[in-house]
């Protein structure tokens, strides 16, 4: 059976999933969630004029031109004062930061600017010391925002800042896209817990808390984590005892084994085939029966924890970011231009998606990047991904000549002083020091950016990505 290419098993997860329902939250719950609607402003900003000094509020026709000028005190007007104050012409009113300008007052003089030290009970009469025209440290009713005024678009991600302005116009709760229930399954009768002894043919299971991380990294929870053997009783019975769930994520259990564990339990929901990318080509995906009625859709990543690592962003975060509202369907990964910094093999008729390092920048000014370890995207490399600061995706080339296809050649290198550029031979397959990539961003770096145009363009993904 011929594989499948990157963007075909893409789609065939944008099947799966669409945004969920949302929900009216309160919005200390909101942090991290998607927007399901505009915010408009229910009350202007600032809600009332106010000062912004510590002072005394007067009108400005009421200073001499040539200062000083003393002026009685008529008043007390503190930051959270609710009673209506009226200032009397040729008079001043003490004033803090934030509280109501007095009804009559055009003007607020600092109190450093006058003969008050600030401090204690407001004086009988103060003596302005310089002058000040009108409007001076007066922040005006709605001269931020006026009510109706879009703050946030719907899509945005809200974050602390999103939700303070939120507040700020008004709102207790916000319409939001719930954040996505997730049970991660990592089988294999291999798997021993983290820190337990080992015995011949047992590995210490890194993937439950790999898939885990990655999961709530992209915004979604985890509420069920599951190790399962190579039993397809054992995965049916811990599916079957997990809470409501958006999604299920598993690794292993996938290939053409006798013992794959994943696919002997989802057939007839799931289809499993072989994707054109290096590492992680098994791949599955589908929905799996669960009690209740429940048809939760499901991604069957393969076991190796490089492949889970690099599937991962280059399919399940897309996945979450639709049912977080993010887009509106499974889009592919953001990517940015860089340059390999180094020569590195790469297969032949294959999309190649290896972690890489940042090792400075090219004389174009975008990153330069190198292989996290010398093996280059080989799939059981996991203790060199926390050096890893993305993904370099290169694109399939034929078995001929570097030049035919994939990464750019001869006359679009970037830097011919760049080390290895001119020792690697330019028939030898593979990424050449200077060739151009696109990388994804990976770990807090690849966190979705406050871009509400995606979720309006969802439906045409106009950015160039070759995964």
């Amino acid at each position: 059976m011929a594989s499948l290419s990157v963007d075909q098993h893409r789609a065939l997860l944008a099947d799966l999933v669409a945004p969920l329902a949302p929900q009216v939250l309160p919005v200390a719950d909101c942090r991290g969630l998607v927007l399901a609607q505009n915010v408009e402003a229910r009350v202007p900003v600032p809600p009332f004029t106010n000062s912004a000094m510590d002072g005394f509020a007067l009108r400005a026709s009421d200073l001499a031109r040539a200062a000083p000028t003393r002026l009685p005190v008529v008043g007390d007007v503190p930051a959270g004062a609710t009673e209506q104050v009226s200032l009397p012409p040729g008079s001043a009113v003490r004033i803090m930061t934030g509280a109501p300008v007095p009804a009559g007052a055009d003007t607020v003089v600092k109190v450093e600017l006058t003969d008050h030290g600030g401090l204690g009970p407001a004086p009988e009469a103060v003596t302005i010391e310089a002058g000040a025209p009108a409007r001076a440290n007066v922040r005006l009713q709605g001269e931020v925002v006026g009510v109706g005024a879009t703050v946030l678009r719907r899509g945005n991600v809200l974050d602390p800042v999103g939700i303070s302005a939120a507040v700020s116009v008004g709102y207790g709760e916000l319409l939001v896209h719930p954040r996505p229930r997730v049970a991660v399954v990592a089988t294999g009768s291999e798997l021993r817990p983290p820190g337990q002894p080992l015995g011949h043919g047992q590995i210490p299971d890194s993937n439950s808390l790999l898939m885990r991380g990655l999961v709530e990294e992209a915004g979604a929870q985890v509420v069920a984590s599951i190790v399962c053997g190579d039993d397809p009783a054992e995965l049916r019975r811990a599916l079957a005892a997990c809470p409501e769930l958006d999604l299920v994520v598993t690794a292993g259990g996938i290939s053409a084994g006798a013992f794959e564990v994943v696919r002997q339990t989802l057939a007839g929901g799931a289809v499993f085939h072989h994707v054109a990318q290096q590492p992680g080509g098994p791949q599955g995906c589908g929905h799996v029966a669960l009690p209740g009625g429940r048809n939760v859709p499901v991604i069957c990543l393969p076991g190796n924890p490089v492949s889970v690592y690099v599937s991962f962003y280059a399919y399940v975060r897309g996945v979450i970011g639709c049912l977080r509202g993010e887009a509106r369907t499974v889009l592919p990964p953001r990517t940015v231009a860089a340059v390999a910094g180094a020569d590195w093999a790469a297969p032949a008729g294959k999309v190649q998606l290896i972690p890489v390092r940042l090792v400075g920048s090219a004389p174009s000014g975008v990153p330069l990047v190198v292989p996290v370890h010398e093996l280059g995207s080989r799939s059981h490399l996991v203790t060199a991904l926390p050096l890893a600061d993305a993904i370099a995706v290169v694109p399939p080339r034929p078995a001929g000549p570097a030049g035919e296809a994939g990464v750019r050649r001869a006359g679009e290198l970037e830097g011919a002083g760049l080390a290895g550029a001119a020792a690697a031979p330019r028939g030898q397959r593979g990424v050449s020091a200077g060739d151009r990539l696109e990388i994804i961003p990976v770990g807090w770096s690849a966190q979705p950016a406050q871009h509400p145009a995606d979720y309006e363009e969802k439906d045409s993904d106009d950015r160039p990505h070759p995964a």
